[in-house]
């Protein structure tokens, strides 16, 4: 199914993961509309769109710094990086 880009079932995974985080967003904002704008400790206004960036952002910074520093497994940036997304959801 995924020959034609040498894409993995990780890869694909991880797509879909973000796509429907982001159709979340959209059932949000229609029900929801405003996006519910707040100020958060690192000091910036934002939106749950922006968290949603920030926390991705964040998340590919903690992988590619973990894969940099210890390599493999990857159990360890995943867990961080879970953390790093409810803190951004919950106070940024």
């Amino acid at each position: 199914m995924f020959s034609w880009m040498a894409w993995t079932w990780p890869t694909a995974l991880l797509f879909i993961g973000i796509f429907s985080a982001i159709g979340v967003l959209v059932v949000l904002e229609i029900r929801h509309p405003g996006g519910a704008m707040r100020k958060g400790v690192l000091g910036l206004t934002t939106t749950r769109g922006d968290r949603l960036f920030i926390s991705l952002l964040g998340t590919s910074y903690i992988f590619l710094a973990w894969l940099g520093l210890f390599g493999l497994p990857l159990w360890g940036p995943l867990a961080l990086s879970i953390c790093w997304g409810v803190f951004c959801f919950w106070k940024v």
